[in-house]
Formats: structure tokens, sequence, C-alpha cells
């Protein structure tokens, strides 16, 4: 790909953005009447096939098997609704975020973690896999819009959504590429020329003011609301955090999921905190009341942590507009204690629960079996846009980077039916 991207008129930018900001790869006029780049954005991602794709893909309990729990579909969407308005509150342009949070878990494959698990290590001699890596390969090639001229390194050749600079880089939780010893990165070395475009010239791996109120927004949907899912499917009882011991069981969790630096006794704290609040729950039996009592503790939830951050974060950078690279977003530690105390809550009694072993285990090996059973035979088991993209590939390790691309792209449902149809 060669850099073809037009400055845009500076009557035209979003208030606190410049024009760098709003550039695109390949230059596009824009059709609408009154719309921002960033608008713009939004509605190619709102529009875009992975993003239907993530209806029918898990997000904590396997979707399809029962109608409340979320998706990465539903995620997706409450995630954007909280960071549209936590960014607008703090200055940020509200599209921008918006279009970053519907981005972030385009990327995933069906099963959640457990088949990106799967995945990264069937991929381990091609650069591995990872869902933000993945989410960022999607929007830069695999989700056909915009392609290259026919003086390009590769002529009419896609890249994706033709995103602006500023969005890709607010959709970018890790923006680096893969580092040894980690499983945590943004961008594989097949897309690393977009990537550097889309980083200007930043050279570190600082993200950007509107990632941080992704990434925070993504942690405040799913940690409350994979919560509400446990409790109303039955996996988590209301007060289990009456408990010691079952406190006890939470915080190894948290501390053995998500870091050391999460002390026992502030685990503690932030647990009995969140039981003592009047909005939890005392009681769900699935009737209105009850439903009501548990909708009332998720947005009190999802308000008491949006607030914590927007309060300490103007208390810190002021009341001016915050955008890109102006400001930090400020988290205190009270609220990231009781975030990660509930995401450590759901990951025991949901992600860890009673049998779930053997059900992992089944689904990494049809994910297994899948990639061997198209890595057989290509051209006849990949879906034509995949096939074609296999074809152009000149080396082996791109080839193989296709056939991961597509079995990452099916749903939990669309897996199951190829795996019926490739390997029974």
């Amino acid at each position: 790909m060669t850099e073809q991207c037009g400055m845009v008129d500076s009557v035209n930018l979003p208030n606190g953005y410049s024009s760098a900001d709003v550039e695109r790869w390949v230059t596009e006029p824009n059709k609408g009447v009154d719309r921002t780049e960033f608008a713009r954005d939004r509605a190619r991602i709102m529009h875009s096939s992975a993003l239907r794709r993530l209806g029918v893909k898990t997000q904590v309990m396997v979707a399809g098997q029962d109608d409340f729990p979320r998706t990465r579909l539903t995620h997706s969407l409450e995630c954007a609704q909280v960071g549209r308005e936590l960014g607008a509150s703090l200055g940020c342009n509200p599209d921008l975020v918006d279009a970053a949070c519907l981005s972030h878990d385009l990327g995933h494959p069906p099963f959640g973690h457990n088949g990106e698990s799967a995945l990264n290590k069937l991929a381990a001699d091609i650069g591995g896999f990872e869902g933000n890596a993945q989410s960022f390969r999607l929007l830069t090639r695999l989700e056909p819009k915009t392609f290259t001229d026919e003086l390009s390194p590769r002529p009419n050749a896609s890249i994706g959504l033709n995103l602006t600079r500023a969005t890709l880089d607010a959709a970018s939780k890790y923006p680096w590429a893969r580092k040894p010893g980690s499983n945590k990165f943004g961008v594989y070395d097949d897309d690393v020329d977009v990537f550097t475009w889309m980083r200007a010239d930043r050279s570190g791996t600082e993200t950007c003011f509107e990632a941080q109120v992704m990434d925070w927004s993504d942690d405040v949907s799913y940690s409350v609301h994979d919560i509400e899912d446990a409790i109303h499917a039955g996996h988590l009882t209301v007060d289990i955090l009456a408990s010691a011991d079952g406190r006890t069981e939470v915080i190894e969790i948290a501390r053995s999921w998500y870091g050391e630096q999460f002390e026992a006794a502030g685990l503690d704290a932030a647990l009995q905190r969140l039981y003592d609040l009047p909005c939890w729950p005392q009681t769900f039996d699935g009737t209105t009341h009850s439903m009501a009592a548990l909708k009332n503790t998720t947005s009190t939830l999802v308000g008491r942590f949006c607030i914590a951050a927007a309060s300490a974060t103007r208390k810190e950078f002021g009341t001016d507009a915050l955008t890109r690279y102006s400001a930090n977003l400020i988290v205190p530690e009270e609220a990231r204690y009781e975030v990660t105390a509930l995401k450590a809550l759901a990951a025991r009694f949901v992600m860890n629960r009673s049998g779930v072993d053997a059900i992992y285990a089944h689904q990494r090996q049809q994910i297994a079996d899948l990639v061997g059973a198209i890595s057989d035979d290509p051209i006849a088991r990949l879906d034509p846009l995949h096939r074609e993209l296999w074809i152009a590939e000149k080396t082996p390790e791109a080839k193989a980077r296709c056939v991961i691309d597509q079995v990452a792209s099916l749903t939990d449902v669309s897996v199951v039916q190829w795996h019926t149809a490739m390997c029974a």
C-alpha cells in the first residue's frame, strides 16, 4: 500500500481535531451533507458485516443458548453508549469515541476468549492471533469498502473501511506489534504499513485519550453487564459477597487473572463496598421487581465508574476539551479495584463454573479441526472473499494467515455448521 491521503478543509474539522486526524489512507469525497469525517467512520462500522457477525459471537455465555445474555454485538453497542457519553463529557468527539467502541471487539473469533486462545496456539508459527490485532486487520484490510489504485505496490487491493487516522488510533487498545513474552498486541507484521501511517509521529506505545475512554468504557460495560447476565442465568447468587469465603475465591481469581498489583485487602474492601451499596440487589427470582432492581444495579454502577473517571480527569486536566494526546484518563484506584473485583466475580462464577472445562475443550477442538480441514483444501473450503485473498498471497505464512482469518470470522453457530460439513 502507498500513502494516498489528502487534507480536509479546516472549516469542516471537528472541534479539537487537526486536519491530520481526519486524513484517510486513500482520499474519498464526503458524500454526506454536514456530516463530519468521524460520523462517516461510525456509519461505516455500523454497516459492516464484521459488526453484524458479533450478534452470534460469545460475550460470556455461549451465543444462541438463551435470549437474555449479551453477545459481542450487544456488548459493543452498550460499550459505545457508555463511551459516547463519557467521551463527550470530557470534550472528545462523540462519534469518534462511539466508532472506536463499536470497533474494539470486531476481531474476536467464535467462542470468545477461549476461541482466541485456540487460534493463538494454531497461529504460533505465523505471528500468533490476538483479537485486537485482528480488529485492526478487519478495519484496514478484510472488511471490503475501499481499494488502492493501480500504482500501489498492491494494485487494487482492499484497504478495509479506510477510516480516519484518529478513529483507527482510538480503536487501538495496544498500539504496538507483538513483543516476546506477551500475548497482547495491536497489529500483525502484515499490517504494519498502515499502522505506522496511523501512528504518524508517535514512536512509543502511548494510547490516545479517546482510546483510553474506549478502554475504560469497555471495562465498565463488561464488568457490570457480565454480572447482570450471571445473576440472571443463576450462576451467581446476589449474596455471595456477604461470605468471606466467597470473597476470597474472587480475590484469588482477580490476582491470578489481572495481576498481583491488585492487593488482596484492596480487593476485599472493594467487594464489601459493592455489596454495601443501596443498589446491590438483595434477592433475585426473575420477577418484574427483581429484574428492575437488577437493572438499577447495573445503571448505578456504570454511572458510578464513569463519574469517578470523569471527575478525576477534570480535576487533573481542567475544563478544556480533552482530545488525542492532550491528556490521560484518570481512573481513581477505588474505581479500578471495584471494576477488577466485578470482572473477577464473573470469571469465578461464569468462566470458571463447574463443567465448563469440557465445553471449552470441545470448542478448541472444533476450531483446530476446522483450521486443519480448510488448510487441506483452501480453494474448495474457503469462502469467496478469503479464497481470493488466499490466492493473492505469495508466501505460505500469508496463506496460512488467510485460513486463520476465515475461522476467526465465523460465528458460534457457523463454526459448528462448518465443522459438521467438513469434519464429520
